[in-house]
């Protein structure tokens, strides 16, 4: 089924990247380009990723860090 009908975008691939690592809308635009012409597809995009179309998300959701063994970056306290 498409989702983005403006670049002929399918749940399949919109699935594919975000098994590659996309997500986030944002990041699924700038592999495939869903979402920015009219924007009327952001929505089921939201949908799909918020379905565990994600592994790092399923990772992050289990309680397991979705990336691998970096520590936050320390913020400096201000003076």
């Amino acid at each position: 089924m498409f989702v983005c009908s403006c670049f002929g975008v399918t749940e399949e691939q919109v699935r594919s990247h975000a098994e590659a690592g996309a997500c986030t809308p944002r990041q699924i635009a700038s592999a495939c380009k869903a979402g920015t012409d009219c924007g009327g597809c952001v929505r089921r995009i939201q949908a799909l990723l918020g379905r565990g179309a994600c592994s790092r998300r399923r990772l992050a959701d289990q309680g397991e860090r979705p990336l691998a063994a970096e520590a936050p970056a320390e913020v400096p306290e201000a003076a």
